[in-house]
């Protein structure tokens, strides 16, 4: 192996590690808050599962991040196969359907705080976001941490996207109305196509980049 393609390895496993860590603990939560609101039918499906190959979904796990790295963007992240919920099995009616929804997004939020945590803990050793450290291992845990940072960022802010059937849409559903929000989740069954068409024309990358940017320049790391 010649070291041009020793760098593409490692450039796959930095962004591939915390990136299927993300999705998969991302659609874990979810299941696990059903879980204890009285729904196991993420359990009963096999899904209820820290196992990656059992969250892999055709067009967030392979789709997305194919079109995201068609369109040049700077960071390339998706989603797992949503784990299964029967929300009229959750105790506490909307209030159960909201906790379902964030749980994937404070998931993220954590994953993301505790990879900022290593990263300038790294930092501290005399690494550096932009200057290798003289020591490989710590500058390649420190692409590692930051890829960590990046994709759990994105992928918090793209689920809160208010559009069913990301975890937005469902809190948005779960807060409005009922005679708003019945309406409303009917876009689920066209959200998905909603989206690919933005990301197709471009449009999704004007207000989404800048967002990403916003936030990573608010935690220094950019």
């Amino acid at each position: 192996m010649n070291i041009s393609e020793g760098i593409v390895i490692e450039n796959v496993l930095v962004w591939l590690i915390p990136g299927v860590t993300a999705i998969t603990l991302h659609e874990y939560a979810h299941g696990w808050v059903a879980a204890r609101l009285g729904d196991t039918t993420a359990r009963e499906a096999g899904r209820l599962s820290l196992n990656p190959l059992r969250h892999v979904d055709p067009i967030g796990t392979i789709i997305l991040p194919g079109l995201m790295l068609f369109a040049n963007l700077p960071f390339i992240f998706g989603w797992a196969k949503p784990v299964p919920v029967n929300f009229q099995r959750l105790k506490g009616g909307r209030l159960g359907t909201f906790l379902v929804a964030i749980a994937g997004v404070v998931a993220n939020l954590l994953m993301l705080l505790g990879w900022l945590i290593a990263l300038y803990g790294l930092i501290g050793f005399g690494g550096g976001t932009s200057v290798p450290s003289p020591n490989p291992l710590i500058a390649l845990f420190i692409k590692l941490s930051l890829a960590g940072v990046i994709i759990n960022l994105a992928l918090m802010l793209f689920n809160l996207i208010p559009l069913p059937p990301l975890d937005g849409g469902r809190v948005l559903g779960a807060l409005l109305p009922e005679a708003l929000s019945k309406p409303y989740m009917r876009l689920e069954r066209y959200g998905i196509f909603i989206l690919l068409a933005l990301i197709a024309t471009g449009a999704f990358r004007h207000v989404f980049d800048p967002l990403l940017n916003l936030f990573l320049s608010l935690l220094g790391l950019s």
